[in-house]
């Protein structure tokens, strides 16, 4: 399977927190897992930024809602709001994932799952995102 695939996956379990606040989500979970084409790798991957996102849900929040200039958080569409959890996520607590891939990512799966006009704003949250972290980082950007 791809890391795009494994993306997506946890994209989908982050709407789900987003939208329900369950801790566990362990019926979403099973589901996901049975999938036969998921490695050990995109297992780890996905459990790293579900819990990730559910223990950092704070301030991640707080970034975002930093560069989403005058726009209050809770008036974020969901599942834009889930693909920026997802590639803030990613950009602050996985160095190894390089940042313009989380950018591109959560705006190709906004394209899919959201609005037409989504991409545009969730693009945008990201880049001053980057601007913020890309000091922090140093040369993964």
């Amino acid at each position: 399977m791809s890391r795009k695939v494994a993306r997506e996956y946890a994209y989908k379990l982050i709407f789900e927190y987003v939208s329900t606040q369950d801790k566990e989500q362990n019926v979403t979970r099973e589901i996901i897992f049975k999938d036969p084409e998921l490695t050990k790798t995109d297992s780890d991957y996905i459990n790293a930024v579900i819990d990730g996102v559910r223990c950092h849900y704070d301030d991640l929040m707080d970034i975002i809602s930093r560069n989403a200039k005058n726009f209050r958080i809770e008036r974020i569409f969901k599942p834009d709001l889930a693909a920026l959890l997802l590639a803030t996520f990613e950009m602050n607590y996985m160095p190894d994932i390089p940042m313009n891939v989380s950018i591109s990512e959560a705006v190709e799966i906004v394209k899919q799952y959201s609005t037409e006009k989504s991409y545009q704003f969730v693009n945008g949250v990201l880049a001053g995102i980057y601007k913020e972290l890309a000091p922090i980082r140093g040369g993964k950007q």
